[in-house]
């Protein structure tokens, strides 16, 4: 890298055909898919019990793969684990089409799980590597924000193939997205690796003993990650149970979701941008505050509107977010051996995604939805707290005030590397 500060717009188009266009294409692959899962298990004879056991696989897959990604990831580096992880993928969905089964369809979901944890965590690292740290948030934020469009996108594609060839073309539309992928990683070079800090070095220490090293941060901090996952995976459980105890429609679920999910989806370059100029803070306690607050509220709504308004709030709460985890993982995890730091970092937040759904469950359990679902927000207000203690004591970017101290320090580190005569 030159010895000058890159843009943020620079930035993003160099890391696009590596990370960026990767991630969103294979993501359209996922948002294919998801919507019909459980509509093929029914189809193929499921119970409903039987297609929510098959739909968990995913993310029994992802927690369980989270640790043993960063084995196979320091091993082989990280473009080489990203296309192990699509090939995997692509034979899970190859075997989950042409098998009409139940136990096909359950081994495929579980191993597209295993895939999914490796593509994640190898493309956080890789991006964590060679983006500049004063462009660390908007590059991170912009890989979720490529995430998230690539999942938007997915089942409109999906729909289309599907009203052409039949429900499970859904699966030619993802497996055409993972070898599109497969192909993209193939053939475009890695990114050198960012000047702005001490080189990173993998296969440093166990992940036992990663944890046993960090594990005030992971007990204080990760705590904020795991509530975070859990309110956020939690958004997508409530609305459609609130929509359906108050007698909405299917269509005008549908359309708030929609609409929420455009709000949300627009949000995430701001989001980076906020947090690089002002640091960590600026984002992580909004988001979660308004996520929080406006899943409290949801159960005093009682038609349209005013469920669309909630829901707009939670999108809001949630889009800003966008990035937040990635960017904090990579802010506290160490030069050596920062991927295994990443995968139990992962495997937290992961975690946290998979309880987030059973949480209003537990509130129905023991008392009224309206209870459950308000209790879960009350989670994410906890969340807010916990950043608002923990992020400020580990990540160096937390505050704006940190933020322009490491502007400075950089500005002039260029600039003393500028003045030194070359061969010095």
């Amino acid at each position: 890298m030159s010895g000058t500060l890159e843009t943020s717009g620079a930035v993003l188009r160099r890391i696009a055909p590596s990370a960026l266009i990767p991630a969103l294409v294979y993501e359209i692959g996922n948002g294919a898919l998801a919507p019909v899962l459980a509509l093929v298990a029914l189809d193929q004879g499921a119970s409903a019990s039987m297609a929510g056991v098959i739909l968990s696989a995913l993310g029994i897959g992802r927690i369980v793969g989270d640790v043993p990604a960063a084995w196979l990831a320091n091993r082989v580096g990280d473009r080489r684990a990203m296309l192990i992880a699509t090939a995997a993928t692509a034979v899970a969905l190859v075997l989950s089409w042409s098998v009409p089964s139940l136990w096909a369809l359950a081994a495929g979901q579980l191993l597209i799980g295993l895939g999914s944890a490796v593509f994640y965590l190898a493309r956080q690292t890789y991006v964590s590597e060679v983006v500049a740290v004063h462009l660390r948030a908007r590059a991170l934020s912009t890989l979720a924000g490529s995430h998230r469009v690539g999942l938007f996108i997915g089942p409109f594609i999906g729909a289309a193939a599907i009203a052409i060839w039949g429900l499970r073309a859904a699966f030619g539309v993802a497996i055409g997205a993972t070898l599109v992928t497969g192909i993209l990683l193939a053939v475009v070079p890695d990114e050198d690796k960012a000047n702005d800090r001490p080189p990173a070095h993998r296969g440093g220490s166990t992940t036992l003993a990663m944890f046993g090293q960090h594990r005030r941060l992971f007990l204080t901090l990760g705590l904020a990650a795991f509530a975070v996952g859990a309110v956020r995976a939690a958004r997508q459980t409530v609305l459609p149970l609130w929509a359906d105890h108050i007698g909405l429609s299917a269509t005008a679920t549908s359309l708030i979701f929609g609409v929420a999910n455009a709000v949300d989806m627009s949000l995430f370059y701001p989001s980076g941008h906020v947090m690089d100029r002002l640091g960590r803070l600026w984002v992580g306690i909004p988001s979660m505050i308004l996520l929080g607050a406006g899943m409290m509220v949801l159960p005093l709504t009682h038609h349209v509107v005013t469920l669309g308004i909630a829901a707009v709030v939670m999108s809001l709460g949630n889009g800003i977010g966008s990035g937040i985890i990635m960017t904090l993982g990579a802010d506290v995890a160490p030069p050596d051996n920062r991927t295994t730091f990443l995968s139990i970092w992962r495997l937290i937040s992961d975690t946290g995604n998979a309880v987030g759904p059973l949480l209003p469950a537990a509130g129905v359990a023991v008392a009224t939805l309206g209870i459950g679902i308000s209790a879960t927000g009350l989670i994410g207000l906890g969340a807010a707290g916990a950043m608002a203690r923990w992020v400020p004591r580990y990540s160096p970017y937390a505050t704006a005030a940190m933020a322009r101290e490491h502007r400075r320090r950089e500005a002039a580190r260029i600039e003393r590397a500028e003045q030194e005569p070359e061969g010095t």
